[in-house]
């Protein structure tokens, strides 16, 4: 997988006054102010450590300036307004069947992940979406820490729980996990008008990319939603969905600090975690 810099970054190019000193028979050691080639042959910049240091305390202002903008954020998406839901949903959980409210638990909070596994995921009827199931790694460690905040999380999909279960034990993951059956909630909380749920359209909140391929009647697609139970009421509180889920996803925020950050993504890549050889 190749990786390029920023044109500022890049320093001298190969083949243009770069240094070709080599340590037993490795990648180029290059100067301060030169070129190193790992072993891709993608380019970066050398530099003096008070030359980083310069560098990386400016970036440290960028990131709290970031920090802060998050946590405005985050109140911002606490001051929603919330909307009552009206419509019953039956889901089929290993206990017996449920309702939306019986979902919290006995809390007050509730964090649903749309996780995709229907007829349109590659790997079906036996597997989830590869995608979803690469953040569910992250996630399945972290939800454990959600109770004692007064919040439960579960994952609800379209297939028979029989599928889900089989899926989750495969994957060794603990959260739980409930089948929508034949409702339409999962579709209810991609589009959220009656237009929308009638064509299929406008998920993402009729975000333009993909639109044209996406037909929310046949696709399963990922992303968070959050309710609240006040005096026997549930309410819908907040969803995000494609990019807006980056967050849930530990491996994305490793890579986002690794060298070369996410680069291109290798062909095959993510797998389900028991595919990797």
């Amino acid at each position: 997988m190749s990786f390029r810099p920023p044109a500022g970054l890049r320093g001298v190019e190969p083949g243009k006054g770069g240094n070709d000193d080599r340590a037993q028979g490795g990648p180029p050691i290059d100067r301060p102010g030169q070129v190193a080639l790992d072993a891709d042959r993608a380019v970066n910049r050398v530099g003096t450590r008070e030359e980083w240091l310069a560098a990386r305390t400016s970036l440290l202002a960028e990131e709290k300036e970031l920090t802060h903008r998050s946590d405005e954020l985050a109140r911002k998406r606490e001051a929603l307004p919330w909307v009552a839901v009206e419509k019953d949903y039956p889901f089929e959980a290993d206990d017996g069947t449920k309702t939306l409210a019986d979902l919290f638990d006995g809390r007050s909070q509730l964090l649903v992940y749309h996780f995709m596994f229907g007829p349109t995921v590659e790997g079906w009827p036996d597997a989830g979406c590869p995608g979803c199931s690469y953040t569910a790694d992250s996630l399945d460690g972290a939800v454990v820490h959600l109770p004692p905040r007064g919040v439960t999380f579960v994952a609800v999909s379209s297939a028979p729980l029989e599928n889900l279960l089989a899926y989750r034990r495969r994957m060794a993951w603990n959260f739980p996990w409930v089948s929508q059956g034949d409702s339409d909630f999962n579709l209810d909380f991609a589009v959220f008008t009656e237009e929308g749920r009638r064509t299929g359209t406008g998920f993402n909140f009729e975000t333009p990319k993909h639109a044209a391929e996406i037909d929310l009647r046949r696709d399963e697609l990922h992303g968070l939603s959050a309710f609240a139970l006040e005096d026997g009421v549930v309410y819908h509180t907040y969803s995000c969905y494609d990019r807006g889920t980056d967050v849930l996803n530990a491996t994305w925020q490793l890579l986002d600090r690794a060298p070369k950050g996410r680069g291109d993504d290798p062909e095959g890549w993510p797998r389900r975690h028991d595919e990797y050889e």
